[in-house]
């Protein structure tokens, strides 16, 4: 299990989950938005990221990958913290 982790700078939702993200055993990478790469990169996941009510892409998005694909698109320490629970 891997992960992609897409941020803004100055963000505190952000911060809070790459501090739990942090104390895991997941490995991943981290897109900054405010760059073009990462732009690109979020663009490869668009038919499986989860929008708000008005269309935007929620910000932290966290994608975790496995072999199968990405069985977790997530927007938060909370979600995250749930999701870990389930699998315990």
């Amino acid at each position: 299990m891997d992960y992609l982790l897409f941020t803004y700078p100055n963000c505190q939702d952000c911060a809070e989950l790459k501090k739990i993200l942090a104390e895991t055993e997941i490995e991943g990478r981290e897109y900054n938005l405010t760059l073009k790469e990462s732009k690109l990169k979020i663009r490869e996941y668009l038919d499986i990221i989860k929008r708000d009510d008005k269309g935007a892409i929620p910000i932290p998005t966290l994608l975790l990958q496995d072999e199968a694909g990405v069985p977790a698109v997530l927007n938060s320490r909370e979600e995250f913290e749930d999701w870990l629970k389930s699998r315990a």
